[in-house]
């Protein structure tokens, strides 16, 4: 996923939050640090990435573990 500041101030510290469907869970991240648990996913900056100057953008990764979804399902997400 790509996180990008937008706003007109740095970003100090961030936090993705978001579901997986069909009982998935995230088993290996990159780029972050994995905090959630099952589908309720939470992904923190890593110790070295965290701030964003505006209009910088950065990237993290995961596998999930679990059942194969429905495609049609998606998934959503909300970043703080």
């Amino acid at each position: 996923m790509t996180v990008k500041n937008t706003g007109t101030t740095p970003i100090l510290g961030r936090v993705v939050h978001f579901t997986l469907p069909g009982g998935q869970s995230p088993a290996s991240v990159w780029n972050g640090v994995s905090t959630g648990t099952g589908t309720a996913a939470t992904v923190d900056n890593a110790d070295w990435n965290g701030s964003l100057a505006v209009g910088a953008s950065t990237t993290f990764g995961f596998v999930a573990d679990g059942g194969a979804p429905d495609p049609a399902a998606g998934y959503s997400r909300t970043v703080m």
